[in-house]
This record gives structure tokens, sequence and C-alpha cells, in this order.
């Protein structure tokens, strides 16, 4: 390993944003670990438009750029563009957070001097310092993942907890909202999960679920999700006419993620909006299957992860070729326990309006 990153006193530093929102927030202690050790650097995030939104907010960067590969980034063409203009903004450094090939090949193309990553994907010979993945790191969360390439660059650490801020006057408006539905608690549901349907907890379970805690607590639901998620989402507000709300695919991702923060409890399958409901401190109710909550989780103190102990799981595979018990094996009590658990203990500590 070459010398600290920090004896080279970058002042124009380009960050590669992970392409998932889960990822994205959780490279977010990364994120603050950077801006601690260069406080006087303007730093700007790469990020794709479906995650920028993460970052839009946060006191830690100076800059979000988007990375149209849809429009005008798009292919070979598109990647020499956008090379070509982080190459006129004369960056000094690029510290490389995604793991692609194509991470470190565009910051080689735009010229920047100190390019840092991990040794991933072939594209050592593309880094100024290349960082090798500890085998121990491989068995921890994530946020360690991110922390310790800083660490192995030299960099003194922040706290490893999630920062997510959001806008003020979105924050306001989400409240507006939660006041106008009138009962609570109010409780969110996250039916869905990209990767596949092995990720997802059955409809007819969030369904049965939203009819317990209504009848229980008077609850109202807020249904979130993707356009893809729609067909969830009717199913369960079918279920409980009049207390459901329907958000699949009607909500911009920072507006989904100021009406996380005003839920009283939420309820998710293993996906990015649990990532953003841990970032949030957001009480939450995480439903794993195939995927490895050790890895990917929800890094929060005010969490609940309900999964199976089988042998077959987790088998990361996005779809259940047997008999899907690792998710059919999760009851609506159990679940429902949990998120009564959670409520019990109290309030989300008091935010800044």
């Amino acid at each position: 390993m070459k010398s600290s990153l920090i004896d080279l006193r970058p002042r124009n530093i380009l960050l590669r944003s992970t392409n998932w929102i889960g990822d994205a927030i959780m490279t977010t202690p990364a994120v603050r670990t950077i801006r601690r050790n260069f406080p006087e650097a303007r730093i700007a995030i790469l990020a794709k438009p479906w995650v920028a939104d993460v970052f839009a907010a946060s006191p830690h960067v100076d800059e979000v750029i988007l990375y149209r590969s849809d429009g005008p980034h798009r292919g070979i063409h598109g990647l020499w563009q956008l090379a070509a203009e982080l190459r006129a903004r004369r960056f000094d450094m690029a510290l490389l957070l995604q793991n692609a090939f194509e991470a470190a090949l565009l910051a080689r193309l735009a010229r920047i001097p100190v390019r840092a990553g991990y040794r991933r994907d072939a594209r050592s010979w593309l880094l100024t310092h290349p960082v090798t993945i500890r085998p121990q790191v491989r068995k921890i969360h994530q946020v360690h993942y991110y922390q310790d390439l800083l660490r192995q660059l030299g960099l003194t650490l922040g706290p490893d907890e999630l920062h997510l801020e959001l806008p003020r006057p979105l924050r306001r408006r989400a409240k507006e909202l939660a006041a106008s539905l009138g009962n609570r608690p109010l409780i969110g549901l996250n039916p869905g999960a990209a990767y596949g349907p092995a990720k997802c907890w059955p409809a007819r379970k969030y369904g049965e679920l939203a009819c317990r805690l209504h009848e229980q607590l008077g609850a109202t639901l807020l249904v979130f999700g993707t356009a893809g998620d729609a067909g969830v989402a009717a199913e369960i507000k079918g279920r409980l006419p009049g207390h459901v709300v329907d958000l699949a695919g009607k909500t911009k991702l920072d507006e989904a993620m100021a009406l996380i923060e005003v839920c009283d409890a939420f309820v998710t399958n293993d996906s990015g909006l649990m990532h953003v409901a841990a970032a949030l401190r957001t009480p939450l109710t995480a439903i794993f299957g195939s995927t490895d909550a050790v890895a990917t989780g929800p890094h929060s103190l005010r969490a609940v992860v309900i999964q199976k102990d089988l042998p077959c799981r987790p088998c990361l595979k996005p779809e259940c070729k047997e008999d899907f018990a690792c998710m059919e094996g999760i009851g609506v009590e159990e679940v429902l326990a949990a998120v009564l658990r959670l409520l019990e203990n109290g309030q989300k500590p008091e935010e800044t309006p």
C-alpha cells in the first residue's frame, strides 16, 4: 500500500456512488468519514439518478453529479462524454465506493491522478491505490466493508451509524400528509424488493398483517413500492379498504423517504427502503428469506430481523425452486408481535422540524 491519502492533501475529490439504494445508504458512514478527513476539500459524488436523493441534502458532499446511463451517458460514446465532463472539472482524487471495472475505467479516462478502490473486477491496473479486501470484512456488515476501504487508505474512521438527511420542506409536507390521515399509529409496509421474489414475504401475509394491525391498534397503513409492486399493493389495500394508502409507483424516492420518516413503524423485506428506514431511525421489522442479514441487514438499534434458521439459507438466489420455506415459515403473528414490541418501546427520538 502506498502512503496515506491524507498526505496527498487533495482539494477536489470525486466519489463514485454505488448503484442501488440500499448500498448507497450503507456507504453514508464512509462518505462522512471522507468529509471528516478532508474538511477543506470540495467533494462531489457521481451517482445514478435513482440513488441521487440519498445524497441530495447531505452535508458531507458539495455536489451530486448525475450519471445518466439511460440518456446522454449511454454506451461507449456516453462513457467518453462523461469522462470528458469529469476531466474538465480537474479532480485530483477519485474514491471508488462502487466495485465495478467501469468505475475505475471512467476515473482513468477522466485523468484523475489518484484513483483508489477495492482490488476487484480485474481493475487493479487502473487504480493508483488498489486495496485488498480483508477476509474478516467479508463476514460482517457491509457498512464496515466500505469503512475498511478507507481505513486501509490511511483515513481515520468516523462513526459507523448511517446518515440520511432530508430537505426540511419535504419533511414538513410528509408530516402534514401524516396528520391529514388521522388515525395513528401510522405503519409503513414495503412488500416489494429488487433482485427477485425470493426476498419477498407473500402479499397475502402482508394483507393479513394490515388487517391485524388495524384491528388491534386502529392503525393506518402506507404501502410503499415501485410501479412493479402495484399489484401487490392493490391486493393489500383490497383486504382493508379505507385504511390503506397505496403509494406504490406514486412517489419519488425523496418523497418515499420523507414518508418513511413519519411512520411509527415500518415492516419490510430486505430492500433499499429497509435501509432508508434504518438510516432515519424509524422502528422497523425486517423479514429475511434468501439473503444474509449479517451482511445486509438493517444497521439500526431500532430494528428486529425475522428469519428462519434453515440449512438452505441464505441461498442468495433470486427465486426459490423448492418450497419457499424461508418465507412461508414466517407467520403473521410473529411479525405482528415484533411490530407491537417496537411500538411499546417508545417513539422515535425528537427530530429537528
